[in-house]
């Protein structure tokens, strides 16, 4: 009969130094000091006694060690060694398209924002691993990454399709790169796809309407977090994600800076937001919510997360405002739009956006030298908005944000 139960296993306590619970035929429970039971198989092979270990309880119970540890005993008796085994299913999966795809998002996380990693991720495990996931990534052709896209533009998702195909190949690029592909296939298809029509997000950029808007957010009679969020999202134009995930941490008040880390951009950059006096005044009022949490627009379910990626949008919705009039990331682009034809330097309207800078001589001159520039142009922007609730026709001063002279 075997010695343990799962009773006795339930019951096994920290002593001060590892102990051992024996089962029978090799297996056992190692109990750490810190609480940790740890199943693990001593077993020889080639006449070479070795350990491998087979979990932790209670992720995997009694039960479910005996199984695996009778699967090893069964390639122990066809003279396999489990352990060996084991390294070399590991190594076949990082041949796979799902192993190299692990491995290069992880690389990515590493400079790109957690929003932007869920959504790479997201789209890897619904439109690519089912079809690909298990393929040795060498072996794999254009004609079954076209399947695999096929299936997304049945459902009518022809912009999705392509940015499948884009993800598959920096994928493929990287496999390419680390010796484990000899082609990314994904470039073969750029002209398989059905084209598709490029879009910018609804904003409302016609000064009159703009005005009108924000004397409806100024009505907004929902919760009072959510109005102030959508009362600063004109005055700092950056992106959802950005702004409803926004720390406290962030905001230096004194100095109206905001600064954005690299791990939250899109870019992966760190990025300064100048404060207008507007919106300092609407962080202000938004402190007194606060009662000592981490996000200044937290969840409605709970203070250890941001509020939903969508609580702005059906915010607007609420004003009466559609999906193809008016979203929270077109914020962005009535800023751009109305900046522009205010005559604002092109440059400091970019880098406020935090659009990539691809010149890096261009780059490393507009982090050091474009800041205050961009605070003479959040504050004239502030002050036309207040014009325009107002339901005045007032351009912004462009003279205090003329562009310097560049290299």
């Amino acid at each position: 009969m075997p010695s343990l139960s799962d009773t006795k296993v339930r019951g096994a306590k920290p002593r001060e130094r590892p102990y051992k619970l024996f089962d029978e035929r090799g297996l056992y429970l190692l109990v750490t000091p810190t609480g940790g039971r740890l199943w693990r198989l001593k077993y020889r092979v080639h006449r070479r006694e070795k350990l491998i270990s087979l979990g932790t309880y209670p992720d995997v119970p009694l039960k479910r060690a005996r199984e695996k540890r009778d699967e090893a005993r069964r390639l122990i008796a066809d003279d396999i060694d489990p352990s060996a085994e084991r390294q070399a299913k590991r190594a076949a999966l990082l041949e796979t398209f799902e192993g190299v795809a692990k491995e290069w998002l992880e690389l990515q996380s590493k400079s790109l924002a957690p929003e932007t990693i869920s959504i790479l991720g997201t789209r890897l495990k619904s439109a690519l691993y089912p079809y690909l996931g298990s393929r040795p990534v060498a072996a794999i052709t254009a004609q079954e990454l076209l399947a695999a896209l096929r299936r997304i533009e049945a459902r009518g998702r022809h912009e999705t399709a392509h940015r499948v195909r884009a993800l598959a190949g920096r994928v493929l690029r990287y496999a390419v790169a680390t010796g484990r592909a000899q082609h990314d296939v994904a470039a073969d298809l750029r002209d398989a796809l059905a084209p598709v029509k490029s879009r910018n997000f609804a904003s409302v950029t016609d000064p009159v309407r703009v005005g009108e808007l924000l004397r409806a957010i100024d009505g907004y009679y929902g919760n009072p977090v959510t109005m102030l969020a959508l009362k600063l999202a004109p005055l700092v134009f950056v992106r959802p994600g950005e702004l409803r995930a926004a720390e406290w941490s962030e905001f230096d008040l004194a100095n109206a800076e905001w600064r954005i880390p690299g791990a939250r951009m899109k870019m992966g950059e760190p990025h300064i937001v100048p404060l207008a006096r507007q919106a300092v005044a609407i962080l202000r009022e938004l402190q007194p919510f606060d009662r000592g949490g981490r996000y200044l627009f937290p969840s409605l379910r709970t203070r250890e997360r941001p509020m939903s990626n969508n609580t702005i949008n059906a915010a607007l919705r609420r004003l009466g405002y559609a999906s193809d009039e008016q979203t929270a990331h077109g914020f962005r682009s009535m800023a751009s739009t109305l900046l522009n034809e205010q005559g604002f330097p092109p440059d400091v309207i970019e880098l406020q956006l935090a659009h990539s800078e691809r010149n890096k001589v261009r780059a490393a001159y507009n982090k050091a030298q474009r800041l205050p520039e961009r605070r003479k142009m959040m504050q004239a922007w502030a002050d036309y908005l207040d014009g325009l609730r107002a339901g005045k026709q007032v351009a912004p001063s462009v003279v205090d944000a003329a562009p310097t002279s560049t290299p």
